[in-house]
């Protein structure tokens, strides 16, 4: 039996449903003028720039998405499932800032940050997608969305959680993935990336948002909705009512993505949160935080939707027992939900700064998630008393070969970031021996000479155009030795 945690019951889940439904139709969705004719066509009434999207309207649009589909490695092969309750982690996205390893001070990241937790979260199972996890200040910021893209496909082969902030970005972004699959029809059928989309709350799809939910939908790399209403601020306080609102600026922009291009993958994604009215701050750590995350996923499943929420963060500067217990409570709470991706491990200060010694630790709890949610299997013939039968009451059960057979599929083996044998450093100084033994181990995947002479081709040509002479990251960290496998 696999474990399952939900917070809504079906008579709330059917309310949330309802009210969301007509949100959209009263007071409506903001929306950009990208998409006007779009849904004026299919029979929304825009006024204003408000569009009054009915109920039958957004049924019929739900009803074209597709209940799953895989994210591809370099390879070709299905590596990140989007369905069912299959459950996966990536660290988080687009943070401006890294704890510096050896000062612990928070600083601007740069292409060589980026580059190493790349390395990192590439050597760690746990991690089965990469993202585009920090802006690099040492490139100018107008190419910044598909620099990072640039770096992740560079030195992974894994699937990337990545995201544009301007449609002329995606463009970029998506022209770079085709480079590195082989064309946009390869794209198509395997697409190596899902890229977040944030609608603006309350009920807002701005003119980037809007115009990359339309050009996703129609290249078929699938969109990831990351909605992030935010409780008592941009939202209604109460948790209900958040959801009610994540629900219907998901539909919106479901709607918008499927009359684009009906039955192209779309993620039921987001980042809600609480405001907390003491201290004006996001708390992303914050149980209601996860909770949020719960309710807003179960009710993407109960609709047969693709998953997505933002958990394993914390909202602290540094690497303590608050980051410890906020973000091992949330990698627990989201695999028991059973969200398909669920983003944020590694990350601090309210999703703002990433620490690659926390990408380790948290890989350490989303392993014993991953392990809870396997459940407890009955194995042989008998559960015990056959063990018993050959032991007696002498209790020697080491000696058994029942023992020798199973014991490595009964429990999970932590690395050595988890203190169980003799004295050791404390879990800052064993995380960063951890970081150094991956950082040592890594060898840059395969990519055939001319994907990568053309993947530099295009760089460097985007580049120039931004006045950049070099490539930061590439040219400068060549000696990356490349795996030979």
């Amino acid at each position: 039996m696999r474990p399952r945690l939900e917070l809504l019951d079906r008579p709330l889940l059917e309310r949330i449903l309802d009210e969301a439904f007509q949100l959209i139709q009263n007071p409506g969705v903001r929306v950009a003028p990208y998409v006007f004719e779009l849904l004026q066509a299919a029979g929304a009434r825009v006024d204003n720039g408000v569009a009054h999207i009915p109920e039958s309207l957004a049924r019929r649009a739900l009803n074209t998405v597709p209940h799953d589909f895989f994210l591809y490695d370099r390879q070709g092969r299905p590596a990140v499932h989007y369905g069912d309750d299959d459950v996966h982690y990536d660290p988080g996205s687009s943070c401006l800032n890294i704890l510096d390893s050896k000062t612990q001070k928070i600083r601007p990241a740069q292409s060589a940050d980026l580059i190493r937790l790349v390395q990192v979260a590439e050597m760690l199972p746990q991690y089965a997608a990469q993202s585009t996890a920090m802006v690099c200040n040492d490139v100018p910021q107008e190419i910044g969305d598909w620099y990072r893209l640039l770096l992740v496909l560079w030195y992974s082969e894994k699937p990337v959680v990545t995201g544009a902030f301007s449609g002329s970005s995606l463009q970029t972004m998506l022209e770079l993935l085709a480079e590195e699959s082989g064309g946009r029809d390869a794209l198509r059928e395997k697409p190596r990336a899902v890229f977040d989309v944030c609608p603006s709350p309350p009920l807002n799809w701005s003119e980037f948002a809007s115009e990359n939910m339309v050009e996703l939908a129609r290249a078929g790399v699938p969109a990831e909705i990351v909605s992030m209403p935010l409780a008592g601020a941009t939202a209604p306080v109460t948790l209900a009512g958040s959801v009610v609102q994540h629900a219907a600026e998901c539909i919106s922009g479901i709607v918008i993505h499927q009359l684009a291009q009906p039955g192209a993958p779309v993620v039921w994604g987001g980042a809600p949160a609480i405001f907390d009215m003491r201290t004006g701050t996001t708390p992303m750590g914050a149980i209601e935080t996860a909770m949020l995350d719960l309710a807003c996923s179960q009710v993407g499943k109960h609709l047969g939707l693709p998953t997505h929420a933002y958990l394993v963060a914390t909202d602290g500067k540094s690497l303590d027992a608050q980051a410890s217990m906020e973000s091992s409570i949330s990698a627990v709470l989201g695999a028991l939900a059973g969200i398909n991706m669920i983003s944020g491990a590694g990350m601090l200060d309210f999703l703002a700064c990433h620490s690659i010694e926390k990408l380790v630790i948290d890989a350490e709890a989303i392993a014993s998630a991953q392990r809870l949610v396997q459940g407890i299997e009955p194995r042989g013939e008998s559960l015990a008393t056959g063990m018993f039968a050959q032991t007696g009451l002498q209790g020697d059960f080491l000696k058994l070969k029942e023992t020798r057979a199973l014991f490595r599929s009964e429990q999970h083996f932590p690395s050595a970031v988890i203190q169980r044998g003799e004295d050791s450093p404390d879990i800052l100084a064993r995380a960063r021996a951890r970081v150094e033994e991956l950082v040592a181990e890594y060898r840059r995947p395969d990519l055939s000479s001319e994907r990568e002479q053309a993947l530099r081709v295009f760089a460097e040509m985007e580049a120039r155009g931004a006045g950049l002479g070099h490539l930061p990251g590439i040219d400068a960290l060549e000696q990356v030795p490349a795996s030979k496998h």
